[in-house]
């Protein structure tokens, strides 16, 4: 091996211990998918090995690695068939919440994984982005192509969101 190749072999094994787990956080709270999340992830991967060559640093490692996984998890959901829904029948819909209900019902603790997953995609992106991968608000802005004020909103919002998910649950099993 030349010495070029055993400091990028060297540099890409740096990146996967270090990114690893932070692009299969970002792929699973985007895709919502944990099988999904974990192709993304290898396809991150492999893109990083053939972009690292060509990487800049105008901007830092983990933003770029960030934007690939973005990307990455965006092409899977294009390439994703919509379901087929009829607006004569509202059946389907009701059958997906008594599911979802059911699941609910029958976890002893939710896990916070499983509660990000309930979050609509744009919050779910945010609150990864700040709490899981510990980025400012404004790195998540920048991240997302989103004014700060809408990172906060949306922080908020999905705050809000899983506290009332949590005393729901409290309440529904009798708790204060």
């Amino acid at each position: 091996m030349c010495g070029l190749n055993k400091v990028m072999t060297e540099d890409f094994e740096r990146i996967v211990r270090e990114y690893q787990d932070r692009i299969f956080r970002l792929s699973l709270a985007i895709l919502g998918d944990r099988d999904a999340a974990q192709d993304a992830s290898q396809d991150v991967l492999v893109r990083v090995w053939k972009g690292l060559p060509g990487f800049r640093s105008d901007s830092s490692l983990g933003t770029w690695i960030y934007a690939i996984t973005r990307n990455a998890c965006y092409s899977v959901l294009r390439r994703r068939p919509l379901a087929a829904a009829s607006l004569d029948e509202p059946a389907p819909r009701w059958e997906m919440d008594r599911r979802a209900a059911e699941e609910w019902s029958l976890a002893q603790t939710p896990d916070a994984s499983a509660l990000l997953e309930r979050l609509p995609a744009k919050y779910r992106q945010v609150v990864a982005l700040f709490y899981m991968q510990e980025k400012s608000y404004d790195e998540v802005a920048g991240m997302l192509d989103l004014p700060v004020g809408t990172v906060k909103t949306y922080l908020f919002r999905a705050r809000k969101i899983l506290a009332e998910a949590l005393a729901a649950e409290r309440v529904r099993k009798g708790g204060a």
